[in-house]
C-alpha cells in the first residue's frame, strides 16, 4: 500500500475549511484539468457521512469512474472517504483538521493500492504516487485560495 501525507495551513476558520473540503462543487472546480464531474450519489453541495459520490474523470488519457463513500465524519475535525468501486484495488482518504495559532492545519492521509500486484507496486513507485500527490496539492491549493480570499473579502463562496 502507498501513502501520501500532505499538510496545508489555511488562514481561515476550521469550520469553513472543513466545509470547503467536502464541497462537491469546489472539488469539481479544483479538478477541472481532469474534467472531473460528480455523476451519481451526491452531485452538489456538501457531502455528509454515509453518502456516496461517483466521479467521472479523465486520468492518464482514459475516462474512469470512482465511487467513494464517507464512512466517518466528526465535524469539523475529520472525515474519511473510502473507495467503493473504481480502478484502485483499495483507496482510503483521511481528511484531518486542527486549529493551530488561529489558522487551520489541513492534513491529508491518502492510502491506495493499485491492482496487478508487483507491476502495480512498481507503477505506484515510478509514477502514480507523484501524479496523485500533484492532484491533491492542486485541490488543496484551491481550498486555501478560496478560504483565504473569502476571509479577506468578507464573503463565503463555494
Amino acid at each position: 500500500m502507498s501513502t501520501i501525507y500532505l499538510n496545508t495551513v489555511v488562514n481561515a476558520d476550521i469550520h469553513y475549511v472543513f466545509d470547503l473540503a467536502r464541497s462537491i462543487d469546489l472539488h469539481q472546480q479544483s479538478t477541472s484539468k481532469s474534467h472531473e464531474k460528480a455523476i451519481a450519489g451526491r452531485t452538489s453541495g456538501l457531502i455528509e457521512e454515509n453518502e456516496t459520490v461517483t466521479w467521472r474523470a479523465k486520468h492518464l488519457g482514459v475516462y474512469q469512474n470512482l465511487t467513494t463513500k464517507i464512512v466517518s465524519m466528526e465535524k469539523p475535525v475529520q472525515f474519511i472517504d473510502v473507495m467503493q468501486k473504481g480502478a484502485f484495488r483499495s483507496m482510503r482518504h483521511q481528511h484531518i483538521f486542527k486549529t493551530v495559532n488561529g489558522k487551520t492545519l489541513m492534513t491529508d492521509i491518502f492510502e491506495f493500492e493499485s491492482p496487478l500486484g508487483i507491476i502495480g507496486k512498481l507503477f505506484n513507485a515510478v509514477f502514480l504516487t507523484g501524479y496523485l500527490r500533484k492532484f491533491l496539492l492542486q485541490r488543496n491549493e484551491m481550498i486555501k485560495t478560496v478560504a483565504e480570499s473569502s476571509v479577506r473579502d468578507g464573503i463565503a463562496v463555494f
